[in-house]
C-alpha cells in the first residue's frame, strides 16, 4: 500500500475478526450485530423525492429508460405466449429472451432465459415514473401488466429452466407496479403468478448446481431459489399476504450458507457470484422483517468476506466465481481472463446489500463501497441498445478493453434500468434526527420534519475534485442533524458552514455529525483530499499495484508501446490534467491515466507491476 491509513482490506479483515470474537461469546450481541443496529434502521426517501442531475447518472437512467420505452409489446409477451400455447404476434426480441423450444445450452445462443427480463423491466418503468411522473411510463406499466396477466400459465415454468428465477422477477416487477405505479391490479395478477409457478418451484432453496428437476439437463441447475426470500418479504411488508412471508422463509438458504456465514465460517469458495451475493440481501431482509440476528451477522460477514477478495475497482467473482481466502485466483485473473465482473447484476446486488446494511449500522464504510462500485464500474458500463446489445463483464485483464456481451438481451439487460434508477434512493437516508449524504453527486432531496419543508441540494465535480457543495433549503428555521459521510481514505477532511470552519470531528470512515438550527439559504462547503494510493492486488503480489485517487481507480490507458513499468515514486507522482484526465511519467513515457467512465475503445488495464 501507498500509506498507513486504513484501508478496505483492513476494514474487512477486522469485521471478520470483530464476529469471530462475538461468535466465540467474546463480546456482546450488539458488536456482533454492528454499532447501530440496536437503533431503528434508517429509512430510504421515496424515489420522487431524489433528483439526481448528474450528466453520466442521467445519462445512463435517459438510455434504459428509452430502451424500454421503444420495445415492442408484442415482442415483450412473445415468449410468454408461446409457452402458454396462444397466438404470439410480432418480432421475437432475439438472444436470451427468446423461448425456443429447441435450444441447446452448449451453443449458448438464443433461447437461454426466456422472458426473464420482463420483470426488471417492469420494475424499472415503475421506479421510472415514481422519480419523474412520467405518466407514459406508467400507462406502459399497466398495459404490459394486463397482457402479461392474460398470458399466465404453469406451462411457462414447467418449460422454462429458471423458474425461480423468473418468478423472483415477476414478482418484484408486480410489487414495484403496485407501490410505485399505482397499479390496483397488481397485487391480483401476483397472486395467480404465484399461484402458477408454486408448483414448479423446490420445496425449499436448492444450491447452485444440484439436479433437482429429474431428467433435465445441466443448464436446469442454474435456477436460483436462494434469491427469492428478499422480493417475497418484500411482497409481505407490502401489503399482499402473510404468505409470502412464509414462502420467504422456506426460501431462506440457511443450511449450507447463512448458517455457517453467521458463526463466521467462510463458505463463499466457489459460489456462483452474482447470485450468492444478491442472496445476501434476502438474509437482510429477514433481519427487517423477523428481527433474525443470525441472518445479520450472515450478511455482515459474508461482506467482509467478499471486500477481502475484491478488486480496487470494488468489484469481484472473476469468470462469476467466489474464492477461497488469499487464494491465488485474482491474481490470476489479471492475465487469465477477460470477465472480471459481471458488472450491472453485481453491482445491483452490490448496492442492495451495502445499502440495507448501512440503514441497518450507520457505518460508513458500506457507503464507501457502494460508491467505489458505483464510480469504478457500472457508471462506466456501455450504453444498452434496443437490439439487445448489454454491458457485460468489466474487464480487469492487464489487456483489458470495454465490450458489450456476445449475447443479446442477457441478464445484465434486466438489472442495468434497475441500477439507473436507484441511484437517488442509494444517495440519501434518514432517520427521526435529520439527514444522511451518503453518495456525492449533483442532486436534490427534498423531506419533511414536522411541518418544515426541507431540501439539500448538492454541487460539484467530485470526484473529479475535492470539493462539494451542499445549500439547504427550508421553510423556516428548525433544529436537525445532516451526517456526512467522511470516506475512509480521506485523511483532512473540512467543513465549512457559510464560510466558518465547522469544528466537529471529520473522522475518517464515519459520518460527520452537523446538528444546528439551519436556515433557509445555509451553505456547506466539504472538501475531501483525494491523495493519491496504491493498492496491491493481494499479499502475494506486493508489486502489482492500482493507483487510487479518492474513489477512482486511475487505469494506464495504452499507446501501443506496451505496458510500463514504473516506480513507486513515478505513480505517486502522477499529475491530473482535467477532471477526468491523469498523467504518469515513467522514465522519459507519459502515461493518460482515466476513470472508468471515460474510458471507450481504448485498451487499459487495471494494474500495472512496479519496477525493481
Amino acid at each position: 500500500m501507498g500509506n498507513a491509513r486504513l484501508t478496505r482490506r483492513d476494514f474487512a479483515q477486522l469485521a471478520a475478526a470483530a464476529t469471530a470474537m462475538a461468535t466465540a461469546g467474546m463480546a456482546p450481541r450488539v458488536a456482533a450485530a454492528g454499532a447501530g443496529a440496536s437503533a431503528p434502521p434508517l429509512s430510504e426517501l421515496p424515489y420522487g423525492d431524489v433528483t439526481v442531475e448528474s450528466t453520466a447518472h442521467r445519462a445512463q437512467l435517459d438510455n434504459t429508460h428509452e430502451v424500454l420505452m421503444s420495445l415492442s409489446e408484442d415482442s415483450l409477451l412473445k415468449p410468454f405466449r408461446q409457452m402458454a400455447g396462444q397466438p404470439a404476434p410480432g418480432q421475437d426480441l432475439g438472444g436470451w429472451y427468446n423461448y425456443d423450444p429447441g435450444y441447446d445450452w452448449h451453443r449458448d445462443d438464443a433461447g437461454f432465459a426466456p422472458g426473464a427480463t420482463f420483470g426488471q423491466w417492469v420494475s424499472a418503468l415503475a421506479r421510472y415514473h415514481a422519480i419523474t411522473g412520467s405518466t407514459a411510463a406508467r400507462e406502459k406499466v399497466l398495459r404490459l401488466n394486463r397482457l402479461y396477466a392474460a398470458t399466465i400459465d404453469e406451462a411457462f415454468y414447467d418449460k422454462n429452466r429458471f423458474p425461480a428465477y423468473c418468478y423472483d422477477k415477476l414478482l418484484l416487477g408486480l410489487i414495484d407496479s403496485h407501490t410505485l405505479a399505482g397499479d390496483p391490479q397488481a397485487f391480483a395478477v401476483l397472486e395467480r403468478t404465484t399461484r402458477a409457478a408454486l408448483p414448479h418451484l423446490p420445496p425449499h432453496a436448492i444450491d447452485r448446481e444440484l439436479e433437482w428437476r429429474p431428467g433435465k439437463d445441466q443448464s436446469y441447475r442454474w435456477d436460483e431459489s436462494y434469491t427469492n426470500p428478499e422480493n417475497l418479504f418484500l411482497a409481505y411488508r407490502r401489503g399482499a399476504g402473510r404468505r409470502y412471508r412464509d414462502l420467504a422463509v422456506r426460501f431462506l438458504d440457511d443450511a449450507t450458507w447463512f448458517d455457517p456465514l453467521a458463526r463466521g465460517e467462510n463458505v463463499l469458495a466457489g459460489k456462483h457470484a452474482y447470485s450468492y451475493v444478491n442472496s445476501l440481501a434476502s438474509a437482510m431482509q429477514a433481519y427487517l422483517t423477523l428481527g433474525s440476528g443470525k441472518h445479520l451477522d450472515a450478511a455482515r460477514n459474508a461482506f467482509a468476506m467478499l471486500s477481502a477478495q475484491s478488486y480496487p475497482t470494488g468489484g469481484w467473482g472473476p469468470d462469476e466465481k467466489l474464492m477461497a481466502p488469499d487464494g491465488a485466483e485474482v491474481y490470476a485473473s489479471l492475465s487469465g481472463t477477460h470477465n472480471s465482473f459481471e458488472t450491472p447484476c453485481g453491482a445491483y446486488a452490490h448496492f442492495k446489500l451495502t445499502r440495507y446494511l448501512l440503514r441497518v449500522t450507520r457505518d460508513a464504510r458500506y457507503g464507501d463501497s457502494m460508491e467505489r462500485v458505483m464510480f469504478n464500474t457500472v457508471l462506466g458500463a456501455r450504453p444498452m441498445h434496443a437490439d439487445g446489445r448489454a454491458f457485460y463483464y468489466a474487464d480487469y485483464n492487464f489487456a483489458g478493453r470495454k465490450v458489450y456481451s456476445t449475447h443479446r438481451f442477457p441478464c445484465c439487460s434486466g438489472t442495468l434500468p434497475q441500477v439507473a434508477t436507484d441511484y437517488g434512493i442509494n444517495a440519501y437516508l434518514r432517520d427521526a434526527a435529520g439527514l444522511y449524504v451518503n453518495l456525492y453527486l449533483p442532486s436534490s432531496a427534498r423531506w419533511r420534519m414536522g411541518g418544515t419543508r426541507m431540501r439539500l441540494t448538492q454541487r460539484g465535480d467530485y470526484p473529479g475534485d475535492d470539493h462539494v457543495s451542499l445549500t439547504l433549503s427550508a421553510s423556516q428555521p428548525r433544529e436537525l442533524a445532516l451526517r456526512l459521510r467522511i470516506p475512509a481514505w480521506a485523511q483532512g477532511a473540512r467543513i465549512e458552514v457559510n464560510g466558518r470552519r465547522w469544528a466537529g470531528a471529520t473522522e475518517p470512515g464515519t459520518f460527520a455529525e452537523l446538528t444546528r438550527e439551519w436556515r433557509d439559504g445555509d451553505r456547506i462547503d466539504l472538501e475531501l483530499p483525494r491523495t493519491l494510493r496504491l493498492e496491491v492486488i493481494d499479499r502475494q503480489h506486493p508489486e502489482v499495484v492500482a493507483l487510487l485517487a479518492g474513489p477512482l481507480v486511475l487505469f494506464p490507458v495504452s499507446s501501443g508501446a506496451g505496458r510500463p513499468r514504473p516506480t513507486r515514486a513515478e505513480l505517486l507522482g502522477a499529475r491530473q490534467l482535467a477532471p477526468r484526465r491523469w498523467e504518469l511519467r515513467s522514465g522519459t513515457a507519459a502515461v493518460t491515466l482515466l476513470p472508468y467512465v471515460a474510458i471507450d475503445a481504448e485498451e487499459y488495464s487495471t494494474f500495472l507491476t512496479l519496477a525493481g
